[in-house]
């Protein structure tokens, strides 16, 4: 304990361990989050032409779109869309501005775009939610059944694959409750999802000298002739590596949470995640998926602190710990879209690398001729992985350190 102690202070005494926490929660925590909340996001609008053009009135605005949802009545019917349709309607005509900053046009718009392609004129350019006739607008749920079904069929997803999804899928239960939701959306398609590419870059920076730093240092003697022995140290790296990469997710989670409470506050909680994207076969509501991606992003930090670990004990020099670290993550998603489907599946499963929103899809793996969704995956494999190569990092720096 006190040379993990020890170890642990030393690490954040550096001026690079400092410097990386503090960008790293000025860009997650203010720009991703408080100033996306009350400014570039859900500010009222100003200037179409850029976010950063909106007022700075967040707060309230969101507070606004939350009450004016709820004045629906909470149950997403046919005749519940087709009320919010009509109300959309009257609402543009008098203030198309009112329209676009009160209501939840986008995700309206979105359901019907997908479930009633044949009410859309191609020769007005006008949202199909400004001009449709609501009272066409019925079977709703019988709708999406057929939307999920056909989206499947064109995806090559059928047979036994096919069945299982819609297995999940029977689990959704009906009709959903429903309350604004670009909050959710955003939070669950956006902010928590691009956290991890954010974290591997400062993770990177300050764990790739953990081990190599010895060597750049001219220390590694010394571990040789310490009480502990190299193993002991090594273990004690291990703790410092694992105890900071979890010191910087409580950090920055605990900031969005806070932000994400004080001004979305907890409405919506209970509603299904079907109301982000209607297609979604998870049994989840805006809460539970919420924990899941949190928990994906403890996981797949967990992973990739173990590999970076790994790339330090392996190498003597700290610029090339660094980009090798770097490179774990970052050309996967380079060059992820110019390879086979297959190959890019299997490449999600590198920490952090893969993405919690495919909570909100349909992809799967295939493996001893079972099928198994794929967020069961990629909230498993990239611990797993991380964990495995702790051993190899002692060994990796046991030879270093003999040689």
């Amino acid at each position: 304990m006190e040379l993990f102690l020890l170890e642990h202070k030393k690490l954040w005494r550096k001026r690079s361990t400092k410097i990386s926490v503090m960008l790293c929660f000025i860009y997650i925590v203010v720009f991703g989050s408080i100033l996306s909340y009350q400014w570039f996001t859900f500010g009222s609008s100003d200037n179409h032409t850029s976010a950063f053009g909106n007022h700075f009135d967040g707060y309230s605005m969101i507070r606004n779109r939350q009450a004016y949802s709820r004045s629906f009545g909470g149950e997403l019917t046919d005749e519940t869309l087709q009320e919010i349709i009509n109300d959309y309607q009257k609402i543009e005509a008098a203030d198309i501005e009112q329209a676009s900053d009160i209501t939840d046009w986008q995700t309206i718009d979105n359901y019907l775009s997908l479930l009633w392609p044949e009410l859309k004129d191609t020769d007005i350019y006008k949202i199909i939610i400004s001009y449709v006739d609501s009272e066409k607008v019925t079977g709703l749920y019988e709708r999406r059944q057929q939307a999920i079904e056909s989206f499947l069929e064109n995806n090559g997803q059928t047979g036994q694959e096919k069945d299982y999804l819609l297995r999940i899928n029977e689990s959704v239960k009906t009709p959903f409750h429903y309350e604004w939701s670009q909050g959710w959306a955003t939070l669950l398609g956006d902010v928590i999802p691009d956290l991890g590419s954010v974290l591997a870059l400062f993770l990177s920076i300050v764990l790739s000298s953990l081990f190599a730093g010895e060597w750049r240092n001219n220390t590694s003697a010394l571990v040789l002739t310490t009480r502990h022995g190299w193993k002991t140290v090594a273990c004690a790296k291990i703790l410092t590596g694992f105890a900071f990469a979890l010191e910087l997710y409580l950090l920055l989670s605990a900031g969005n949470i806070v932000s994400q409470l004080l001004f979305l506050g907890v409405t919506g909680w209970n509603m299904p995640i079907q109301i982000v994207k209607l297609t979604a076969i998870a049994p989840m509501n805006m809460l539970q998926a919420e924990i899941y991606e949190y928990v994906f992003l403890l996981l797949g930090i967990i992973g990739f602190t173990g590999i970076v670990m790994l790339i330090s004990s392996a190498v003597k020099n700290n610029v090339s710990a660094l980009l090798l670290s770097l490179a774990v993550i970052y050309t996967p998603l380079i060059i992820t879209k110019y390879l086979p489907y297959e190959i890019q599946k299997m490449l999600d499963l590198i920490p952090l690398v893969g993405n919690s929103a495919d909570i909100f899809r349909t992809n799967t793996f295939h493996i001893f001729g079972a099928y198994i969704w794929s967020p069961y995956l990629l909230i498993t494999v990239p611990v797993l992985i991380g964990l495995t190569c702790l051993p190899f990092t002692v060994s990796c720096w046991a030879k270093r350190q003999k040689a």
